[in-house]
C-alpha cells in the first residue's frame, strides 16, 4: 500500500502498519459530584500519563470541569481501550482518594468515577470527507 509522504508524516507506525488513532474520552465523577479543581485535575492527569504507556497510549490534551474530565489521547491498533480505561479509572480512583481524603465526604460509597464513560474516535477528517475519498478510489 502506498501512502502519500505528506500524509505518512502525520501517521504513527509499528512493524506492520501505519495508523492514526485518536480518541476523545469523557469521564464523569460518580453522582456528578463537583469535586475536581485545578489541583485534583492535575493529579488525575499525572496518573493518566503514568499509566498510558503500559497500554501503548499517549496523552495529547487534558481539561476538566468540576464534575468531569475531557481527555484527548492517541493509541495503537493493539490497545485494548476498555482495559486501559478501566485500569486508569481504578488506579486513579484509589490514589486520588488516598492523596485527597477530604474527597470521601463528597462521594457516596467508595466510588470516584461513574461506571459509564464516553469514548469517541477523533479523526482528522469528517466522515463525509472519508466517504468521498473512498467513493473516488479506483477511478483513475
Amino acid at each position: 500500500m502506498r501512502i502519500d509522504k505528506s500524509i505518512r508524516k502525520k501517521l504513527d507506525n509499528n512493524n506492520h502498519s501505519v495508523f492514526s488513532l485518536n480518541y476523545h474520552l469523557v469521564l464523569i465523577i460518580k453522582y456528578r459530584r463537583k469535586v475536581i479543581d485545578d489541583e485534583i485535575s492535575e493529579f488525575l492527569k499525572e496518573v493518566f500519563i503514568r499509566i498510558a504507556p503500559d497500554y501503548k497510549a499517549e496523552l495529547k490534551k487534558w481539561n476538566h470541569d468540576s464534575d468531569h474530565v475531557h481527555v484527548l489521547f492517541k493509541a495503537q491498533p493493539d490497545t485494548v481501550l476498555s482495559k486501559f480505561i478501566n485500569a486508569y479509572k481504578s488506579a486513579s480512583s484509589r490514589v486520588v482518594k488516598r492523596a485527597y481524603p477530604e474527597l470521601r465526604k463528597h462521594l457516596w460509597e467508595e466510588y470516584f468515577w461513574s461506571r459509564s464513560y464516553c469514548l469517541i474516535s477523533a479523526g482528522g477528517a469528517s466522515l463525509e470527507v472519508i466517504k468521498e475519498y473512498i467513493e473516488k478510489q479506483g477511478m483513475d
